[in-house]
């Protein structure tokens, strides 16, 4: 959950800032995993330094680079989503790390399964955002 919670934190900054609603959402889920108080955890949570989107994409390279199931994958998917929407819009910057996040899902045989019913509307969604933006 650790790793998730970094990544969390690392999308709430992609747009260069986080919002309070962002920020409320990450204080919960920090409770919620039990590491808000966590060594590694606690210095991102201050915000005393913005994490860069190379450092975002990295995270997530590490955490797709290990065996995941469809459920950690679609966990993931729908923890970044909360906290995409937690501030009512959506950034062209968020919209691109969630199409990056689906993209990551090569390797999962999910063709049929509500999974993939439910990714593909997240699409249509953010892509209606990233078109909004242009």
């Amino acid at each position: 959950m650790k790793q998730v919670l970094k990544i969390l934190i690392a999308a709430a900054w992609i747009d260069g800032v986080i919002q309070p609603e962002e920020r409320v959402y990450l204080r919960r889920m920090a409770k919620d995993f039990q590491l808000a108080d966590d060594p590694e955890i606690k210095p991102l949570l201050s915000e005393l330094r913005p994490i860069q989107p190379v450092e975002c994409y990295q995270w997530l390279d590490e955490y797709f680079g290990e065996n995941h199931s469809p459920e950690d994958y679609l966990e993931l998917l729908e923890k970044i989503s909360g906290l995409i929407y937690s501030d009512g819009y959506v950034d062209v910057r968020e919209a691109k790390l969630i199409e990056a996040i689906q993209n990551c899902n090569n390797n999962l045989d999910c063709r049929n399964s509500i999974f993939d019913k439910m990714l593909r509307k997240i699409q249509k969604l953010y892509r209606a955002a990233i078109e909004q933006k242009v």
